[in-house]
């Protein structure tokens, strides 16, 4: 499929898949025209970056993982220790804004709290 149909289907935006294809973290086949011709597989493929640069992967891992994904099922071993590092950073990080929300909501209910004091 070419890129503006691929681009309605994932949500991402042609700039962006460029960038990922410039950058290795996708491998996009052509047609002889020399048009992107992407593949089913490219949608899932390509959501899934999308989730790790969301969840705060490094380019650069995902560029490893990209690598290992595309040399095949020999990689599985080392893909899913990537994925276990990353999962242990999401989950630091997801503690992390816990307790910085639960420092927000504190500080809310002394306003709450002072506001109703005073009649506010």
């Amino acid at each position: 499929m070419w890129i503006g149909k691929f681009c309605k289907i994932t949500g991402i935006g042609a700039y962006t898949l460029r960038y990922y294809e410039k950058k290795g973290l996708i491998r996009v086949s052509r047609d002889r025209a020399g048009r992107r011709d992407y593949s089913e597989e490219d949608i899932e493929w390509v959501k899934f970056i999308q989730r790790l640069k969301d969840t705060g992967m490094l380019l650069r891992d995902i560029r490893h993982y990209s690598d290992l994904r595309y040399e095949g099922d020999a990689t599985m071993k080392e893909r899913m220790e990537l994925l276990l590092q990353h999962r242990k950073s999401v989950m630091e990080q997801r503690d992390k804004w816990e307790k910085y929300l639960q420092n927000l909501d504190e500080k809310i209910g002394i306003y709450r709290e002072r506001m109703r004091k005073n009649g506010f």
